[in-house]
């Protein structure tokens, strides 16, 4: 991509899930591989996992910052398992961020199914721009910052670029 993917909303939405690293580390490969620029980044995070916000957090100010941006921080917190009231609190950002001719992009990498299943029920309704997978093929030793693994066993995927848009 070659154009700047910068608009008055750009939206990232992302999940915690068991490893800190896994966000972290998709949302570095989404800023170094693509033009996607989020103005505001949602964290999606279950309840067992609310104690992992404040560094991730901290990251990713401190990767944005490293590409010149300062996107606002949002988190939401759901229930352990609980992917319709993820899927509901997904819904109203991207039809928030739509609404007002954003950019949405969502990051399904660190989620755990439940999260990434309510991150994805929505999509068949709702048109979202990008939906971003960290593809590893090793996780021996991948609790390290992205570049410190080799970036050949990384692959960052975008489904939708590979999959046409339909509204149903």
């Amino acid at each position: 991509m070659t154009v700047r993917e910068l608009s008055s909303d750009s939206i990232y939405i992302t999940m915690t899930g068991r490893s800190v690293w896994a966000l972290l580390n998709a949302y570095y490969a989404v800023l170094r591989e693509t033009s996607f620029r989020p103005t505001q980044i949602l964290i999606i995070t279950e309840a067992e996992h609310a104690g992992h916000i404040p560094v991730v957090k901290n990251g990713l100010n401190l990767l944005s910052d490293g590409y010149g941006i300062a996107p606002s921080i949002d988190t939401e917190q759901v229930q352990t398992g609980d992917f319709i009231e993820a899927g509901r609190k997904i819904s109203t950002r991207i039809k928030a961020g739509k609404g007002k001719g954003g950019k949405v992009a969502i990051d399904i990498t660190p989620g755990r199914k439940p999260l990434v299943a309510g991150a994805l029920i929505p999509l068949a309704s709702l048109a979202v721009d990008h939906v971003f997978y960290l593809q590893i093929t090793n996780t021996n030793d991948a609790a390290k910052p992205y570049m410190m693994i080799p970036l050949a066993s990384q692959q960052l995927r975008d489904f939708y670029a590979v999959t046409p848009k339909v509204k149903v």
